[in-house]
């Protein structure tokens, strides 16, 4: 067994085989289970049943007379949401984390699976399960990488522990839906992560590496809402970058995997609650999906000050260029043909006329989309019936994509 800490600490990282290779895989731990043949089933890169799914965890499946729900997927509420006492050394105000605290701390689960840092990189994602409240600290900040935490669906069983949450991104939280009717466990609280593009740990360091002169100093690194990119140092300093000023032209074309750039499910739909921060404009974006999300929220009582999402600017222009740039790419990441003088200007622009809070989230659901179609159609066109559901045919469809013959699923 691998510890973190001590041999009785409140986190422990279960041990866990070697991945099977796959085609489009991110590797969510189940080839790595006692029998990887359940990734035949279970990944949502074969055979996913998106909107069968919905229809189990929340009682039915997204409503398009419901104003975001073909965007965002079904929900009962949406908050832009914030600790009022935010927790030392978390990435926004520590929301996830104290969710999972008091998930813990009130006796619902035995055991919370999520992920922390790996004790020889701080970038690197390891499986963990937390067992006491306290332990969560170690979770909190973002990790970069490919990230095996259903691996730790066996280790949890077979600790005695039968009432579980689960912390995951959506490659993460398909699968373990698709498997939760045969896993045995008493109650499972899934809160989920949205996530739009991953990477290898190794081609992160790479990333970091364009960013800043002394990469190996960088402790925190978050998108934010206002199309910044901010960075915080060992020594306390700060760094934003404007996303315009990023150095996408420097990375590889594969620096995103086929996977992610053909994700359809980057608000997890499939979790209880989600997490997230694109409709936050500098707060988190929360959203209550079923009766276990509202339960899980409630444990927070006065500790979280919750408002209502607000909209602003307009997204069409900004989803109809990144499809330009996607296909002039034709497969690579997406190049800008916007000339060096003009980028600062439009950096300033943007988070004032730029599509901000809700508008911005529905845009990036539009582009990632339409990212979907477009690079499965260059690269894996038999899969494109069998990935893509029905309701992102109709996010596209403004923008002038159409499912051709064979591409979309008949039921």
């Amino acid at each position: 067994m691998t510890t973190i800490d001590q041999a009785n600490a409140p986190v422990w990282a279960p041990p866990y085989d070697d991945a099977v290779a796959r085609p489009l895989c991110t590797d969510c731990g189940v080839s790595r289970r006692s029998d990887p043949r359940a990734c035949s089933r279970a990944c949502q890169f074969i055979h996913p049943d998106h909107a069968g799914l919905e229809a189990r965890i929340h009682g039915r499946v997204r409503d398009p007379a419901r104003p975001d729900e073909l965007h965002f997927g079904p929900f009962l509420k949406m908050w832009q949401a914030a600790l009022k006492e935010p927790k030392p050394g978390a990435q926004w105000t520590g929301l996830t984390t104290r969710l999972a605290e008091r998930l813990l701390e009130s006796g619902k689960v035995d055991a919370v699976l999520t992920m922390a840092a790996d004790p020889q990189d701080s970038w690197r994602p390891m499986p963990v399960l937390v067992t006491r409240p306290e332990g969560m600290a170690v979770c909190r900040g973002m990790r970069m990488g490919y990230a095996p935490l259903l691996s730790g669906l066996e280790p949890a069983l077979e600790r005695g522990y039968r009432r579980l949450a689960v912390i995951g991104v959506p490659c993460q939280i398909h699968p373990l839906r698709v498997l939760e009717p045969d896993l045995g466990f008493e109650q499972l609280y899934v809160i989920g992560i949205p996530c739009s593009d991953n990477t290898t740990t190794e081609k992160f360091h790479d990333f970091l590496a364009l960013l800043t002169d002394t990469p190996d100093r960088v402790t925190y690194l978050e998108f934010r809402a206002d199309y910044h990119v901010e960075m915080r140092f060992a020594d306390g300093g700060k760094k934003e970058i404007p996303f315009l000023k990023l150095p996408i032209s420097k990375l590889p074309p594969d620096f995103f995997p086929l996977t992610c750039r053909t994700c359809v499910d980057y608000v997890n739909s499939l979790s209880d609650l989600t997490v997230g921060y694109m409709a936050g404009r500098g707060e988190q974006w929360l959203l209550v999906r079923n009766r276990k999300g509202e339960e899980i929220l409630s444990l927070l009582g006065d500790e979280v000050r919750l408002t209502e999402p607000t909209s602003a600017g307009k997204r069409q222009g900004a989803v109809s260029g990144f499809i330009k740039n996607t296909e002039r790419a034709a497969g690579g990441l997406p190049m800008r043909g916007m000339p060096d003088w003009a980028r600062p200007i439009v950096a300033w622009l943007m988070p004032k006329i730029g599509p901000r809070g809700l508008e911005l989230a529905r845009a990036r659901l539009e582009m990632k989309a339409a990212e979907s179609v477009i690079h499965l159609r260059l690269q894996q066109p038999r899969r494109m019936a069998a990935m893509i559901p029905a309701h992102v045919w109709t996010l596209v469809e403004p923008y002038g994509l159409s499912p051709a013959d064979g591409e979309r699923n008949v039921p």
